[in-house]
């Protein structure tokens, strides 16, 4: 999926076609039924890979059947889990390749439209990707005949705002109807209710940038990557206090201690590496000592974390755990769209007590307030917001501690070489 996106001609229609591209959409809509299109996604395992992982086949075939209203699809490109950033590569490196698996998707579903929502700061990606939209439709890739099949299909880019709720399928699509991006409640479900009241089914951009090559190579052939239970590669996007940060495409189930001190070379001026948190900043963090695990659900949920985005972040023996707390809780209470109140209340109070434990106001029943807290938020809102406010919290408290207790004892932090807040 990553090949070629170091040759900037990959992000032009000349060069992607150069490189065999759009041949899958082709063979798609020439040559398969919409149902045998769904049957290869489902026998090829392929879970979104926005955060939940739910297999991208069984998704598609919840659209109706014999509906007479409009189908949308819908492309999640509002990445703003911090920590990951492949989706920014993808769109300004390789939109052609995400237009086609869109284009598949878009067959194998019986939708007309694809709204790709695209975050408020991807400003350059948004104009590479609308060039190579513009591209499509001039070369019959895209509008009333498709590849001269007779089917139409339409995308068109909106952008976002910003925020980070938007990322949450229900959220971006309030936003995309040009309401306050709050999630709704479920059932109904996209696919039944979706944008503007039509079926829709919401994938992301590394989902669909997998789906041409799985039908231009087969099942089988993406299976031979990954796990039994997580086929296929993904992007990896390594970040923090690392020699060599950056984006890697590996195998599903790839050791997490490889991608640290193999691919991204370790920590700089030979520090230890403290804690990594393996999936984005809503994910569990691990302690140094667990990081011989599989980069796959099936193992991370073992460990009581999971992997999230595959936004890998590192830090080093110099790092407060206390700051990074009140990083991400300041990050979560600022981000909450406030809509229940287990949220909106529970973030505002988890980093008004990680702020006075950090300059040494704390108590020690401070901790068990926080993961009291944490536990009352956590499974008890509309969506998975308080959730991911939730978990880190409890990871931090779970491995380190030592450091939250060093804050209460001391009346201060006791990183001097820490950063800053």
């Amino acid at each position: 999926m990553s090949e070629h996106t170091g040759d900037d001609a990959f992000a032009t229609l000349a060069g992607y076609r150069a490189r065999g591209g759009w041949e899958a959409a082709r063979k798609a809509l020439t040559t398969m039924s919409p149902e045998q299109v769904v049957e290869l996604v489902k026998n090829a395992g392929l879970q979104g890979r926005g955060g939940a992982g739910f297999a991208t086949g069984l998704k598609w075939s919840f659209m109706p059947k014999g509906n007479e209203k409009p189908k949308y699809l819908v492309c999640n490109a509002d990445e703003s889990e911090p920590g990951s950033f492949k989706d920014r590569l993808l769109l300004s490196r390789a939109p052609h390749q995400m237009l086609e698996g869109i284009l598949i998707g878009a067959w194998a579903t019986g939708a007309e439209k694809t709204f790709v929502y695209v975050r408020g700061e991807y400003a350059h990606p948004a104009d590479v990707l609308q060039r190579a939209i513009d591209e499509c439709y001039e070369a019959g890739l895209l509008g009333a005949s498709c590849l001269g099949t007779g089917f139409r299909h339409d995308v068109v880019v909106s952008r976002g705002a910003g925020a980070y709720i938007c990322g949450e399928e229900t959220g971006l699509l309030e936003s995309l109807e040009g309401k306050k991006g709050q999630p709704r409640k479920k059932p109904p479900f996209p696919a039944q209710y979706g944008a503007f009241g039509m079926p829709t089914t919401v994938n992301n951009v590394e989902t669909f940038s997998h789906v041409p090559h799985i039908v231009s190579r087969g099942a089988e052939w993406f299976r031979g990557f990954g796990t039994e239970k997580s086929p296929g590669t993904t992007i990896f996007g390594v970040s923090g206090h690392v020699r060599r940060p950056g984006l890697y495409e590996l195998p599903l189930g790839t050791r997490l201690d490889e991608i640290v001190f193999e691919h991204a070379q370790g920590p700089l001026g030979g520090r230890k590496v403290k804690g990594v948190i393996p999936g984005g900043a809503s994910m569990p963090i691990l302690p140094a000592s667990q990081l011989d695990v599989p980069m796959a659900n099936e193992f991370l949920r073992e460990r009581k974390t999971m992997l999230g985005t595959g936004g890998v972040m590192v830090m080093d023996d110099t790092t407060c755990m206390v700051r990074v707390a009140c990083v991400i809780t300041y990050f979560f209470r600022d981000e909450s769209c406030g809509q229940c109140t287990q949220c909106r209340e529970g973030t505002g109070w988890i980093h008004k007590i990680m702020e006075r434990i950090e300059r040494g106001a704390g108590q020690r029943s401070d901790l068990d307030l926080l993961l009291d807290i944490a536990s009352k938020m956590e499974g008890q809102t509309i969506c998975a917001f308080a959730d991911a406010a939730a978990w880190p919290v409890q990871g931090l408290l779970r491995h380190f501690r030592a450091d939250f207790e060093a804050h209460v004892e001391h009346g201060k932090c006791p990183f001097p070489e820490s950063f800053e807040l």
